[in-house]
């Protein structure tokens, strides 16, 4: 038995659901969950639909909404579904929120908004394969996975879950050999949606190889497998064979969007070994990432734009280590932010985050009453694992750097303008 997961970029155009269609089909006889995000920029676009419900322009959150349902109306026609309205239900769930006005916080309608992304997404693919040979059993992943009401980024309930994978999961895999299923969304125990933070999906699907004791899960992706930088940045970019789950979780740790931070642990704690494959070229070798020590790893780069400097500085020059740092971590606990980096002084606290305007200003506001605050914006964060000199200059560039933190395996570096590399 094994957990596949496809990314939006997997199911963007017609040509790329057949493909999925294909790798499947590669796989005759074996057991599957399969789990899919939601097609292309759908994402994107839904929380463009959230942003317009919550400041009060419902007229443009339905227009912006009308022409989500349009693409999904034609990726199902072009896949010669000439019915759509099994996807009206879907619609439905979004709409009757849109024509309401917000009375809770922004990340509670987030959740609600964008989960639709991924059910319209496995519907229609799931109805192309059943229509094209690959016969599979859809399940909405909210009756199966429970979480808290921590608005986007919510944590499951392991024990409530695992009996669902027993009750749902299991049954329909034993019948249809093909499960299809979501990624990035749950809900609460007051059946209200919710999601696992950006990149979700492959948590999702790391829950699932744990709970069903999969041999293995395999991420698709639109490269050759893991990258020691994102090659649409950095043109010198290397496929690495072979990565443990150490070394994943620290890229992941400092920003690497290859796969999400919470993903490694499910499968580390069974020893599952994760694949990163290629759906351009599923014959592909791949990565394959597990428990085993690797030696002589080329510079693992992550480069993060649109970084923020917080700097505060307590008002009276005591040393901001009496309580004031715990007091800066309490803030970030609260406001649900973690800093991408920190570095104390002795009347001072530098910390690098990520541009969120809405939290940016909640957390200076919050600080200003202990600190005075000033804040730099339109930063890159620079990390290089495994990194030598020349390496660094050569990506720093002409660049300023205002911040550096550095140990004989990692050099973080904030640089003061977002220069290519």
């Amino acid at each position: 038995m094994n957990v596949f997961k496809f990314g939006g970029a997997s199911v963007s155009t017609p040509e790329r659901v057949r493909n999925v269609g294909a790798i499947l089909g590669r796989y005759p006889t074996d057991t599957l969950l399969v789990v899919i995000s939601a097609m292309g920029k759908t994402t994107n676009a839904l929380e463009k639909v959230t942003e317009a419900f919550f400041a009060g322009n419902k007229d443009e959150a339905l227009q912006l909404f009308e022409g989500i349902k349009d693409e999904h109306r034609s990726m199902a026609i072009a896949l010669g579904q000439e019915d759509t309205t099994y996807l009206n239900d879907f619609f439905t769930e979004v709409e009757w929120l849109l024509h309401d006005k917000p009375v809770r916080d922004y990340d509670y309608y987030y959740d609600q908004v964008v989960c639709v992304g991924e059910l319209l997404s496995t519907a229609i693919v799931s109805r192309y394969l059943n229509d094209n040979g690959v016969g599979n059993q859809w399940l909405d992943v909210r009756d199966i996975l429970r979480t808290d009401d921590n608005f986007r980024d919510a944590q499951i309930d392991w024990n409530y879950t695992g009996q669902k994978v027993q009750e749902l999961v299991l049954p329909a895999l034993q019948q249809n050999r093909i499960v299809l299923t979501q990624g990035f969304i749950g809900s609460t125990d007051g059946n209200e949606s919710t999601t696992l933070g950006r990149e979700g999906s492959d948590y999702t699907a790391a829950v699932f190889a744990n709970l069903l004791g999969a041999e293995g899960q395999t991420i698709w992706k639109d490269v050759q497998g893991v990258m020691n930088a994102d090659p649409k940045q950095y043109e010198h970019a290397q496929w690495i064979r072979e990565l443990n789950y150490r070394e994943v979780i620290e890229m992941a740790y400092y920003g690497a969007q290859v796969i999400h931070p919470k993903t490694i642990k499910p499968l580390q704690n069974k020893s599952i070994p994760l694949y990163v494959k290629s759906f351009i070229d599923p014959a592909g070798e791949g990565t394959i990432i597990h428990n085993s020590p690797i030696r002589e790893l080329p510079p693992i780069i992550v480069y993060k734009r649109q970084q923020v400097l917080v700097e505060l500085a307590t008002k009276d020059f005591s040393f901001v280590g009496e309580g004031g740092t715990a007091e800066v971590y309490r803030i970030f606990e609260e406001l649900k932010f973690r800093p991408n980096l920190t570095q104390n002084g002795a009347v001072s606290f530098l910390c690098v985050i990520d541009e969120h305007p809405e939290k940016v200003e909640a957390l200076a506001h919050r600080a200003a009453q202990t600190f005075d605050v000033q804040l730099t914006r339109g930063l890159t964060l620079l990390t290089i694992r495994h990194y030598n000199d020349g390496l660094i200059g050569e990506l720093c560039g002409d660049s300023s750097i205002i911040l550096k933190q550095q140990t004989p395996e990692t050099i973080q570096v904030l640089l003061s303008s977002s220069q290519a590399l």
